[in-house]
């Protein structure tokens, strides 16, 4: 029996930087113009926020940890409530960010307006550790994402996966900067996009085998078993020891692209507690983040949706991976 389904079918999310998603639109964006707005749309957001929210659509059992403090904080918190999910919120003395999306119908840009979030003092950052380990004592998974706030050190993904070793879980991270950098071990599956590889090896990969190689570099120094790494349109690549893989995207009419990397990551969560192979989640992935192109703002992607477009869903093509 698979293992993941031995010890259940709950996912448990980590937001460190959690964010009350504002988005509105307006005609034209202008400098110093008064811009008048349609009504705002308010949601829940951060990495694993989002996460939750999608594999929660997708029919798992969730909980959410997360740190959240002010009125911003408290909204988000409630908006989790009122959809009826599982939250596992660690009250801190700073306000939760606000994160503010503008669409502009005259030409379909969209304008992305991203807060840095509160300090986290050190028995904060503590207490989000301890809630991890008591929420996903008996989970199946474990997804991080998101950057990290202000005051929290670029190692501190390494203790997650340092809890996650200890309890048993299964460990996903999907993060950028110092907190990628800083991972050295205890990672089941990383997504970096190809702009977080990039940074990651400081290097320019400009061909998908200099790609290839970036991600297969992470798994050689240990930092995880298997690379995910997300290409926007142009689909996905998975990296494992044994292989590489190449996934078509599902193409689908263009719309605001927040949150479809979280969707990828859920589908990918979702499918694993399935049982299934980890290249048929990542297909699941693959249409989940598809999905979220069809609804409005931070709104999560449908289920119907979701699995429509894995119907579409290719199957992946194997890759020649040229290492050492």
């Amino acid at each position: 029996m698979n293992e993941l389904a031995v010890r259940g079918h709950r996912i448990v999310t980590l937001t460190m930087n959690p964010a009350l998603d504002i988005t509105t639109s307006t005609d034209v964006v202008h400098s110093t113009d008064k811009l008048r707005c349609s009504a705002p749309r308010y949601d829940p957001g951060g990495g694993g926020i989002n996460v939750t929210r999608v594999a929660d659509v997708l029919g798992a059992a969730t909980t959410a940890v997360f740190p959240a403090g002010g009125s911003a904080g408290n909204m988000v918190h409630n908006l989790l409530v009122a959809e009826g999910l599982a939250v596992q919120r660690v009250k801190v003395g700073g306000s939760t960010r606000e994160s503010f999306t503008v669409d502009e119908r005259s030409t379909g840009k969209q304008y992305r307006f991203v807060l840095p979030g509160p300090e986290l003092t050190l028995a904060e950052q503590t207490e989000c550790l301890l809630q991890l380990r008591r929420a996903a004592a008996s989970a199946a998974i474990v997804v991080a994402s998101g950057s990290l706030p202000p005051g929290v050190p670029p190692d501190f993904y390494q203790q997650v996966a340092n809890v996650c070793v200890d309890i048993g879980a299964v460990f996903v991270l999907d993060t950028s900067g110092g907190g990628l950098r800083h991972v050295t071990s205890g990672v089941f599956l990383l997504k970096p996009s190809l702009r977080e590889l990039r940074e990651c090896v400081g290097r320019d990969l400009v061909t998908e085998a200099e790609q290839l190689a970036a991600a297969y570099e992470l798994i050689e120094r240990g930092c995880a078993e298997h690379v995910l790494v997300s290409l926007g349109a142009r689909g996905a690549l998975l990296v494992t020891r044994q292989g590489a893989h190449r996934f078509p995207p599902v193409v689908v009419p263009a719309g605001s692209g927040v949150g479809a990397g979280d969707a990828m990551v859920a589908g990918v969560a979702v499918g694993l507690t399935r049982g299934w192979p980890l290249t048929k989640a990542v297909r699941l992935g693959i249409a989940a983040g598809a999905a979220m192109l069809l609804t409005p703002g931070t709104a999560p992607c449908t289920r119907d949706d979701t699995e429509r477009l894995f119907e579409l869903a290719e199957s992946p093509v194997d890759i020649e991976l040229v290492t050492g």
